[in-house]
């Protein structure tokens, strides 16, 4: 996949009366959280021509021009209905705007909570819109009587599923996408899609899966032979597979018995964004995330959660000096619920001043709370090292919970089995590796090498370590292998806590190799490597990569080995 190729629409039939058209972007679109895989991505809109005429969900701003071209191609604008949105957001205000000028007589169909945004987006109170609670139908004519599913959750509180019964097609918006752009327009050989799919869910699903939880037993209802999605191929071949896979992977949420309570409100997507980068790292680390958008929340519920949660987080964004009304009102809620052992921890983005942070921090801190970690301002839009350092923050706050946990626990001693496991010895190695903005490392010793042609390795890497993020298939890292006699000065280095976006290689000699990771100086040998496969084992995630090229730097030097007395400890 080349990331230089220009955007595109590709426009594909996919049942009676109804095309896809696939607004395609090679390269990653913006700074989120989920699209750090950077394999590209497409915006998926549908359009069903019968008696009556209905686009679904237009593509956001990046696409408009390419977009409104492409249908124009295909139909006459003034004989297009409806506009069917599964979710409102800005990013779509340009291309709604587009559409509405040139095909006034356009009827939007939305959730409730869609048609405020709608209003809000379009900066236009007299649109015309039909409102669908569930229970409404809407008929295109020749069966196509779409009914609809309101399907929310805390990032989209309006999200709306749309099923067409003539075609047996489910229309999912967020629910069951990836990020991966290509020609594929189906998911022909589902399987390779799995990490996309994982990593799409873990990242936008996981921190809402209670209410992803309820949208599955809504959609069960229905006869579908097509999702439908917003984003990456259209899921055919894995339907059942993946349906089952997001009802597993809720239940580990959902089940799990150590919670964090994240409280939020944004103004403009950008803090919503900063709390799914701390979700995303709360969840590697092995704790469930109750995500709360406060705006759309019931006091009860915050006030629940809270008390269950073993940590809570409040992000904020400010508007005219202030936290808005729904993030103050939570926060009276938390001081009244929460007591003052519970983890606390505090974020928010803003435009010119951050007055709602400080706010929520100093009352906080007066109320005696420990915090999980620095708290974060953020200025204007995230970039990926705030991102980075976002997910590193949620990680270290979920451990210090879990350290929390274990001390109150009395430690168990080694089991013989334990012990057993722990003499399986391997070379002490540094995996470090950079993408951009994003570098890390980690100290490893469970590596093995895997293959002969072409030469590969095999590396397991924990799923809460900061640097697993950049060990996905395609990416590239080093491996540096270090050397009996100076290793217990870089492993001393690389086991001690590195604070949230905390660079690594300062006070370490390294030098770059020409896909920018760093090579450990001091090391025996280094070998980069690019990676191909990952398998979920258990705690870890084992990568399967080759390796592209290396050197040994002392050629007298002997491997480092690390001797362990049990499989629980390092």
């Amino acid at each position: 996949m080349s990331k230089n190729k220009p955007r595109d629409v590709q426009v594909f039939p996919i049942a009676t009366d109804t095309r896809i058209l696939r607004s395609r972007s090679w390269s990653r679109l913006r700074f989120e959280i989920e699209y750090a895989l950077a394999k590209g991505t497409t915006a998926n809109s549908y359009l069903i021509e019968s008696e009556k005429t209905a686009i679904i969900d237009p593509p956001g701003e990046t696409f408009t021009q390419i977009y409104l071209e492409a249908l124009q191609q295909r139909f006459h604008f003034e004989d297009l209905d409806y506009v069917i949105l599964g979710h409102v957001n800005p990013n779509r205000a340009a291309t709604l705007k587009a559409l509405l000028k040139i095909a006034p007589q356009i009827i939007f169909v939305c959730s409730n909570p869609g048609a405020i945004n709608l209003r809000a987006a379009l900066e236009n109170p007299d649109l015309q819109i039909l409102v669908m609670r569930g229970e409404e139908t809407l008929d295109l004519g020749n069966g196509h009587n779409l009914q609809f599913i309101p399907t929310p959750n805390p990032r989209y509180a309006d999200q709306l599923c749309t099923y067409d019964p003539q075609t047996e097609i489910l229309y999912t918006d967020k629910l069951f996408g990836a990020h991966v752009c290509g020609d594929q327009v189906f998911d022909e050989g589902w399987e390779v899609y799995n990490e996309d799919r994982r990593y799409y869910f873990d990242c936008l699903m996981a921190p809402h899966a209670r209410q992803v939880e309820t949208a599955l037993d809504k959609l069960a209802d229905f006869p579908v032979r097509m999702y439908a999605n917003g984003h990456g191929p259209l899921v055919r071949y894995g339907l059942i597979d993946l349906t089952k896979a997001y009802r597993e992977w809720s239940q580990q949420q959902t089940s799990a018995d150590l919670t964090v309570a994240l409280i939020y409100a944004s103004a403009y997507g950008n803090t919503a964004t900063l709390a799914q980068a701390i979700a995303r790292g709360i969840t590697k680390a092995g704790v469930a995330v109750e995500s709360i958008n406060c705006e759309f929340t019931e006091p009860e519920e915050i006030r629940a959660a809270v008390e269950k949660a073993g940590g809570f987080i409040i992000g904020s964004p400010t508007l005219g000096g202030h936290a808005p009304t729904p993030v103050q009102t939570a926060l009276g809620i938390v001081l009244s619920t929460a007591t003052n052992n519970k983890l606390a921890g505090t974020f928010g983005s803003f435009g010119w001043s951050g007055e709602a942070v400080d706010l929520i921090e100093s009352k906080l801190k007066d109320a005696g709370y420990r915090f999980g970690f620095d708290t974060i301002r953020v200025k204007f839009k995230p970039d990926d090292a705030t991102l980075q350092l976002c997910e590193e923050a949620g990680t270290d706050f979920a451990q210090a919970l879990k350290k929390a946990r274990k001390v109150r626990s009395p430690s168990q001693p080694a089991t013989t089995v334990e012990q057993a496991v722990g003499r399986i010895v391997g070379s002490l190695c540094v995996l470090t590796a950079k993408e951009g903005d994003r570098s890390s490392a980690m100290l490893a010793s469970w590596v093995s090498q895997a293959s002969f042609s072409p030469p590969g390795l095999t590396i397991a890497v924990a799923k809460d370590r900061a640097v697993e993020t950049l060990t996905h298939t395609g990416n590239k890292f080093v491996l540096n292998i270090l050397k009996e006699g100076n290793h217990l000065g870089l492993m001393k280095h690389f086991l001690k806590p590195f604070g949230p976006g905390q660079d690594r290689f300062a006070d370490v000699g390294a030098e770059e190799t020409e896909s920018g990771s760093p090579i450990l100086t001091d090391a025996l040998a280094y070998l980069e490597c690019s990676v191909q496969n990952r398998m979920e084992s258990g705690d870890h995630w084992l990568v399967y990569a080759t390796v592209e090229n290396g050197k040994l730097l002392d050629t007298d030097g002997v491997t480092a080995v690390h001797h362990r007395k049990s499989a629980t400890h390092y």
